[in-house]
């Protein structure tokens, strides 16, 4: 195990008098995967996990394993992901890396974590190497500044008691646009997108591949809630029952993931106890940086 991993095995969360530079010193410590054979690494979750490892976890480590194959001048560009298995946090997950191909411009990699002897999550990933080309994109939307906005702690305060792990210290500062889903549950308001500011809290090591991870960690943060937003029911707040079942990302242009970026998301489905949901990362000063869709399972118990 690497210092780094043990620095991890203390906790990521479960702490409340911790601040967010350590917090997200932990979360880097848990991306720092111990290479244990060639195409072989091991991961492990923080001792405060729910009863399952956060899908944004094991994404972000499959992530750096396939990474770590390939040469750094090129880029990842896109992954697809399914979620098989719930993680068992309490247990290293094993990351197995198949080195699919190595061309000319393009580099594949096929990523298996595994637990208990079996395939808990799957991940295909692929790498670019730098090119100029044709470049458009959509204009962001017209948001407030993240500084003028609550932060998470404010917005979560008198419902601590009913929100539970989800008002703990996290490594990703987030700030909500609009007004979060546990306020609008159960009101005559229905908002059509979920509109959050994001960054790091903290300063992260300069490292374009630690920077990507830690976007798609954050990328598995708050993008189911715009399914129940819909129909003004939440986590925790009410009977759900969810898990993500796959997971899609493709990345347009370079970034900081310490740095502010809008993630604008929206569902334009649910059915059959699936939710879909899209969402958008722009940087501050406009520039799209990524897009993510993901399939979730939703189950709304009614009584």
């Amino acid at each position: 195990m690497t210092e780094l991993a043990r620095q991890a095995a203390t906790g990521l969360d479960g702490d409340a008098g911790l601040g967010g530079q350590l917090v997200l010193d932990r979360l880097v410590a848990l991306l720092d995967l111990e290479k244990i054979e060639e195409n072989i690494y091991r991961g492990v979750s923080p001792p405060h996990s729910p009863t399952r490892v956060f899908g944004g976890q094991v994404a972000g480590q499959a992530l750096v394993a396939a990474g770590r194959t390939v040469p750094e001048e090129r880029k990842v560009h896109s992954l697809h992901a399914y979620f098989i298995r719930g993680g068992d946090p309490r247990v290293p997950i094993v990351y197995e890396v198949d080195r699919i191909r190595d061309g000319r411009s393009f580099t594949t990699r096929r990523v298996t974590a595994v637990q208990h002897g079996k395939a808990i999550f799957a991940l295909s990933a692929s790498f670019q190497l730098d090119e100029d080309g044709v470049e458009h994109q959509e204009t962001m939307p017209e948001v407030p500044d993240p500084e003028s906005l609550p932060t998470l702690a404010e917005l979560t305060e008198g419902y601590a008691d009913r929100l539970g792990v989800r008002t703990q210290p996290r490594p990703i500062d987030i700030r909500y646009v609009n007004d979060p889903p546990w306020v609008t549950r159960g009101t005559d308001e229905v908002p059509s997108r979920n509109q959050v500011w994001m960054r790091a809290d903290g300063v992260l090591p300069d490292s374009q591949l630690l920077h990507v991870c830690v976007l798609t960690y954050a990328s598995d943060m708050t993008l189911l809630d715009s399914v129940l937003a819909r129909h003004g029911v939440y986590w925790d707040l009410d009977k759900v029952l969810g898990a993500s079942l796959d997971h899609a990302l493709w990345f347009h242009r370079p970034f900081k993931a310490d740095e502010w970026f809008l993630y604008d998301s929206t569902s334009p489905t649910a059915s059959g106890a699936r939710g879909l949901a899209t969402g958008r990362f722009y940087s501050r000063d406009g520039r799209h940086l990524a897009t993510v869709v993901q399939e979730g399972l939703v189950r709304v118990i009614t009584p």
